[in-house]
Protein backbone atom coordinates (compact mmCIF):
# COMPACT_ATOMS: atom_id res chain seq x y z
CA UNK A 1 0.00 0.00 0.00
CA UNK A 2 1.34 3.45 -0.85
CA UNK A 3 0.34 7.05 -0.16
CA UNK A 4 -1.59 5.98 2.93
CA UNK A 5 -2.74 8.55 5.47
CA UNK A 6 -4.38 7.33 8.67
CA UNK A 7 -5.85 8.96 11.76
CA UNK A 8 -6.53 6.65 14.72
CA UNK A 9 -8.46 7.96 17.72
CA UNK A 10 -8.50 6.42 21.20
CA UNK A 11 -9.76 9.11 23.59
CA UNK A 12 -13.49 9.56 23.09
CA UNK A 13 -15.60 12.40 24.43
CA UNK A 14 -18.78 11.18 22.75
CA UNK A 15 -20.84 8.00 23.19
CA UNK A 16 -23.88 8.04 20.87
CA UNK A 17 -21.90 8.40 17.66
CA UNK A 18 -18.18 8.93 17.38
CA UNK A 19 -15.24 8.71 15.03
CA UNK A 20 -12.77 5.85 15.61
CA UNK A 21 -10.48 6.28 12.62
CA UNK A 22 -10.31 7.61 9.10
CA UNK A 23 -7.85 7.47 6.25
CA UNK A 24 -6.93 7.50 2.61
CA UNK A 25 -4.96 4.89 0.66
CA UNK A 26 -3.77 4.32 -2.87
CA UNK A 27 -3.36 0.54 -3.07
CA UNK A 28 -0.87 -1.57 -4.95
CA UNK A 29 -2.15 -4.28 -7.34
CA UNK A 30 -3.87 -7.15 -5.46
CA UNK A 31 -3.28 -5.53 -2.09
CA UNK A 32 -5.77 -7.13 0.30
CA UNK A 33 -7.01 -7.07 3.87
CA UNK A 34 -8.49 -10.06 5.71
CA UNK A 35 -10.24 -12.31 6.16
CA UNK A 36 -10.66 -10.37 9.41
CA UNK A 37 -13.22 -8.88 11.77
CA UNK A 38 -13.36 -5.32 13.03
CA UNK A 39 -14.54 -4.04 16.43
CA UNK A 40 -16.47 -1.13 14.93
CA UNK A 41 -18.22 -0.02 11.74
CA UNK A 42 -16.22 1.09 8.70
CA UNK A 43 -17.26 2.63 5.41
CA UNK A 44 -14.89 2.52 2.44
CA UNK A 45 -15.55 4.76 -0.55
CA UNK A 46 -13.69 4.05 -3.81
CA UNK A 47 -12.23 7.17 -5.41
CA UNK A 48 -10.40 5.56 -8.35
CA UNK A 49 -9.78 2.09 -9.77
CA UNK A 50 -11.49 -1.19 -8.90
CA UNK A 51 -11.55 -3.95 -6.32
CA UNK A 52 -13.67 -6.64 -4.73
CA UNK A 53 -15.36 -7.02 -1.37
CA UNK A 54 -16.39 -10.35 0.19
CA UNK A 55 -18.84 -10.63 3.07
CA UNK A 56 -21.40 -13.24 4.11
CA UNK A 57 -20.60 -15.50 1.19
CA UNK A 58 -21.27 -12.71 -1.33
CA UNK A 59 -18.69 -11.02 -3.57
CA UNK A 60 -19.11 -7.46 -4.82
CA UNK A 61 -17.10 -5.89 -7.64
CA UNK A 62 -16.70 -2.20 -6.92
CA UNK A 63 -15.30 0.80 -8.80
CA UNK A 64 -15.00 4.57 -8.47
CA UNK A 65 -18.04 6.17 -6.87
CA UNK A 66 -19.04 3.00 -5.06
CA UNK A 67 -18.44 1.94 -1.48
CA UNK A 68 -18.95 -0.80 1.06
CA UNK A 69 -19.89 -1.17 4.70
CA UNK A 70 -18.05 -3.34 7.24
CA UNK A 71 -20.07 -4.23 10.34
CA UNK A 72 -18.58 -5.03 13.76
CA UNK A 73 -17.46 -8.62 14.37
CA UNK A 74 -18.38 -9.69 10.83
CA UNK A 75 -15.66 -11.41 8.84
CA UNK A 76 -14.79 -9.61 5.61
CA UNK A 77 -12.14 -9.60 2.89
CA UNK A 78 -11.35 -6.96 0.31
CA UNK A 79 -8.73 -6.74 -2.43
CA UNK A 80 -7.54 -4.25 -5.03
CA UNK A 81 -7.79 -5.11 -8.71
CA UNK A 82 -4.59 -6.24 -10.42
CA UNK A 83 -4.91 -4.00 -13.48
CA UNK A 84 -6.55 -0.95 -11.92
CA UNK A 85 -6.01 -1.10 -8.15
CA UNK A 86 -8.35 1.09 -6.21
CA UNK A 87 -7.74 4.24 -4.25
CA UNK A 88 -10.21 4.69 -1.41
CA UNK A 89 -10.98 6.65 1.69
CA UNK A 90 -12.43 5.12 4.81
CA UNK A 91 -14.10 6.16 8.02
CA UNK A 92 -14.43 4.03 11.15
CA UNK A 93 -17.10 4.84 13.72
CA UNK A 94 -19.15 3.43 16.56
CA UNK A 95 -21.63 4.49 19.24
CA UNK A 96 -25.01 3.55 20.65
CA UNK A 97 -26.85 5.15 17.69
CA UNK A 98 -24.46 4.14 14.89
CA UNK A 99 -26.72 1.33 13.67
CA UNK A 100 -29.72 3.67 13.64
CA UNK A 101 -27.87 6.33 11.67
CA UNK A 102 -26.71 3.77 9.14
CA UNK A 103 -30.28 2.65 8.69
CA UNK A 104 -31.28 6.28 8.14
CA UNK A 105 -29.00 6.52 5.10
CA UNK A 106 -30.07 3.11 3.80
CA UNK A 107 -27.15 0.92 4.89
CA UNK A 108 -26.91 -2.14 7.12
CA UNK A 109 -29.45 -4.92 7.49
CA UNK A 110 -27.96 -6.80 4.54
CA UNK A 111 -27.35 -3.68 2.42
CA UNK A 112 -23.57 -3.68 2.32
CA UNK A 113 -22.68 -1.66 -0.79
CA UNK A 114 -23.75 1.67 -2.23
CA UNK A 115 -23.13 4.32 -4.86
CA UNK A 116 -22.32 7.95 -4.04
CA UNK A 117 -21.87 10.89 -6.39
CA UNK A 118 -20.00 13.14 -3.98
CA UNK A 119 -16.59 11.48 -3.67
CA UNK A 120 -14.56 14.65 -4.25
CA UNK A 121 -16.46 16.55 -1.58
CA UNK A 122 -15.87 13.77 0.94
CA UNK A 123 -12.22 13.47 -0.06
CA UNK A 124 -11.55 17.15 0.60
CA UNK A 125 -13.35 16.97 3.95
CA UNK A 126 -11.27 13.92 4.90
CA UNK A 127 -7.97 15.63 4.06
CA UNK A 128 -9.00 18.57 6.20
CA UNK A 129 -9.75 16.33 9.17
CA UNK A 130 -6.53 14.32 8.76
CA UNK A 131 -4.68 17.54 9.52
CA UNK A 132 -6.52 17.72 12.86
CA UNK A 133 -4.29 14.99 14.27
CA UNK A 134 -3.32 16.64 17.56
CA UNK A 135 -5.34 16.92 20.74
CA UNK A 136 -7.38 20.00 21.45
CA UNK A 137 -11.00 20.58 22.37
CA UNK A 138 -11.47 22.32 19.03
CA UNK A 139 -10.07 19.35 17.13
CA UNK A 140 -12.24 16.89 19.03
CA UNK A 141 -15.40 18.73 18.09
CA UNK A 142 -14.16 19.30 14.54
CA UNK A 143 -13.51 15.59 14.06
CA UNK A 144 -16.96 14.80 15.42
CA UNK A 145 -18.50 17.33 13.05
CA UNK A 146 -16.69 15.62 10.17
CA UNK A 147 -18.43 12.33 11.03
CA UNK A 148 -21.85 13.99 10.91
CA UNK A 149 -20.90 15.83 7.71
CA UNK A 150 -19.91 12.50 6.14
CA UNK A 151 -23.32 11.05 6.95
CA UNK A 152 -25.03 14.22 5.77
CA UNK A 153 -23.41 13.80 2.36
CA UNK A 154 -24.32 10.12 2.28
CA UNK A 155 -27.93 10.91 3.17
CA UNK A 156 -28.33 13.17 0.11
CA UNK A 157 -26.17 11.24 -2.29
CA UNK A 158 -26.12 7.57 -1.41
CA UNK A 159 -27.95 4.92 -3.38
CA UNK A 160 -27.91 1.62 -1.53
CA UNK A 161 -27.57 -1.34 -3.88
CA UNK A 162 -29.88 -4.30 -3.37
CA UNK A 163 -32.32 -2.33 -1.22
CA UNK A 164 -35.74 -3.98 -1.40
CA UNK A 165 -38.89 -1.97 -2.01
CA UNK A 166 -40.36 -3.00 1.34
CA UNK A 167 -37.21 -1.74 3.11
CA UNK A 168 -37.55 1.60 1.35
CA UNK A 169 -41.21 1.87 2.27
CA UNK A 170 -40.48 0.98 5.89
CA UNK A 171 -37.95 3.80 5.94
CA UNK A 172 -40.58 6.23 4.58
CA UNK A 173 -43.04 5.13 7.25
CA UNK A 174 -40.50 5.44 10.05
CA UNK A 175 -39.40 8.91 8.97
CA UNK A 176 -43.02 10.06 8.57
CA UNK A 177 -43.95 8.83 12.06
CA UNK A 178 -40.86 10.48 13.47
CA UNK A 179 -41.82 13.77 11.82
CA UNK A 180 -45.36 13.58 13.17
CA UNK A 181 -44.17 12.87 16.71
CA UNK A 182 -41.77 15.82 16.59
CA UNK A 183 -44.08 18.31 14.88
CA UNK A 184 -47.71 17.43 15.71
CA UNK A 185 -47.98 20.53 17.92
CA UNK A 186 -46.98 22.88 15.09
CA UNK A 187 -50.07 22.58 12.92
CA UNK A 188 -48.28 20.32 10.45
CA UNK A 189 -50.21 19.04 7.41
CA UNK A 190 -49.86 15.83 5.42
CA UNK A 191 -48.28 17.65 2.49
CA UNK A 192 -45.45 18.80 4.76
CA UNK A 193 -44.92 15.26 5.99
CA UNK A 194 -44.68 13.99 2.42
CA UNK A 195 -42.24 16.78 1.53
CA UNK A 196 -40.08 15.86 4.53
CA UNK A 197 -40.00 12.18 3.57
CA UNK A 198 -39.36 13.07 -0.08
CA UNK A 199 -42.34 11.38 -1.71
CA UNK A 200 -45.65 12.51 -3.15
CA UNK A 201 -48.68 12.85 -0.90
CA UNK A 202 -50.48 10.14 -2.90
CA UNK A 203 -47.61 7.68 -2.56
CA UNK A 204 -47.34 8.33 1.19
CA UNK A 205 -51.08 7.64 1.50
CA UNK A 206 -50.68 4.34 -0.35
CA UNK A 207 -47.77 3.21 1.84
CA UNK A 208 -49.58 4.17 5.05
CA UNK A 209 -52.73 2.31 4.08
CA UNK A 210 -50.76 -0.79 3.18
CA UNK A 211 -48.45 -0.84 6.21
CA UNK A 212 -50.48 0.82 8.98
CA UNK A 213 -54.08 0.46 7.83
CA UNK A 214 -54.92 4.16 8.02
CA UNK A 215 -54.14 7.28 6.06
CA UNK A 216 -51.44 9.75 7.11
CA UNK A 217 -54.19 12.27 7.91
CA UNK A 218 -56.04 9.83 10.17
CA UNK A 219 -52.83 8.81 11.90
CA UNK A 220 -51.95 12.47 12.54
CA UNK A 221 -55.41 13.22 13.94
CA UNK A 222 -55.42 10.11 16.14
CA UNK A 223 -51.95 10.93 17.44
CA UNK A 224 -53.05 14.46 18.33
CA UNK A 225 -56.25 13.28 20.03
CA UNK A 226 -54.34 10.68 22.05
CA UNK A 227 -51.88 13.32 23.18
CA UNK A 228 -54.75 15.69 24.02
CA UNK A 229 -56.41 13.01 26.14
CA UNK A 230 -53.17 12.59 28.09
CA UNK A 231 -52.93 16.33 28.71
CA UNK A 232 -56.57 16.55 29.79
CA UNK A 233 -56.19 13.69 32.26
CA UNK A 234 -52.78 14.53 33.68
CA UNK A 235 -52.52 18.34 33.62
CA UNK A 236 -54.54 21.41 34.57
CA UNK A 237 -53.80 23.08 31.26
CA UNK A 238 -56.88 24.97 29.98
CA UNK A 239 -58.70 23.31 27.11
CA UNK A 240 -57.58 26.08 24.77
CA UNK A 241 -54.00 25.36 25.84
CA UNK A 242 -54.47 21.64 25.25
CA UNK A 243 -55.80 22.39 21.77
CA UNK A 244 -52.86 24.63 20.93
CA UNK A 245 -50.37 22.11 22.36
CA UNK A 246 -51.75 19.51 19.95
CA UNK A 247 -51.69 21.65 16.82
CA UNK A 248 -55.18 23.19 16.88
CA UNK A 249 -55.40 26.99 16.96
CA UNK A 250 -59.19 27.00 17.22
CA UNK A 251 -60.43 25.41 20.50
CA UNK A 252 -63.93 24.94 19.03
CA UNK A 253 -62.59 22.93 16.09
CA UNK A 254 -60.52 20.88 18.51
CA UNK A 255 -63.49 20.24 20.84
CA UNK A 256 -65.74 19.05 18.01
CA UNK A 257 -63.04 16.74 16.68
CA UNK A 258 -62.23 15.40 20.14
CA UNK A 259 -65.90 14.57 20.77
CA UNK A 260 -66.23 12.90 17.39
CA UNK A 261 -63.21 10.70 18.12
CA UNK A 262 -63.84 9.89 21.79
CA UNK A 263 -67.59 10.39 22.23
CA UNK A 264 -66.97 13.01 24.93
CA UNK A 265 -66.23 16.69 25.05
CA UNK A 266 -62.77 17.63 26.37
CA UNK A 267 -64.35 18.97 29.58
CA UNK A 268 -66.35 15.76 30.15
CA UNK A 269 -63.32 13.61 29.41
CA UNK A 270 -61.28 15.57 31.94
CA UNK A 271 -63.94 15.20 34.65
CA UNK A 272 -64.21 11.46 34.11
CA UNK A 273 -60.49 10.74 33.96
CA UNK A 274 -58.93 13.32 36.28
CA UNK A 275 -59.35 11.41 39.54
CA UNK A 276 -58.47 8.06 37.96
CA UNK A 277 -55.25 9.46 36.49
CA UNK A 278 -54.24 11.10 39.76
CA UNK A 279 -54.88 7.85 41.65
CA UNK A 280 -52.69 5.86 39.25
CA UNK A 281 -49.98 8.49 39.51
CA UNK A 282 -50.08 8.33 43.33
CA UNK A 283 -49.91 4.53 43.23
CA UNK A 284 -46.93 4.63 40.89
CA UNK A 285 -45.17 7.17 43.12
CA UNK A 286 -45.76 5.06 46.23
CA UNK A 287 -44.51 1.97 44.41
CA UNK A 288 -41.25 3.62 43.39
CA UNK A 289 -40.77 5.14 46.84
CA UNK A 290 -40.85 1.63 48.29
CA UNK A 291 -38.15 0.25 46.00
Amino acid sequence: MENAYVLQLKNRKFSEFYLCSCGYAKCEPLHSFGPAVRPNYLIHLVLEGRGRYLVGGEQYELSAGEGFLIEPEVQTFYQADQEAPWTYLWIGFSGSRAKEYLRDVGLGGGRMTFRCGHTEELKQALFRILKRNTYSVENEFDRESFLYFFFSVLSRGVEATGMKQEDTENLYIRKALEYIQNNYANGVHVAEIADYVGVSRGYLHTVFMREIGQSPRDYLINFRITRAAELLALTELPIAGVAQSCGYEDPLVFSKLFKRKTGKTPAAYRRENWETAKKKLRETTVHFDCL
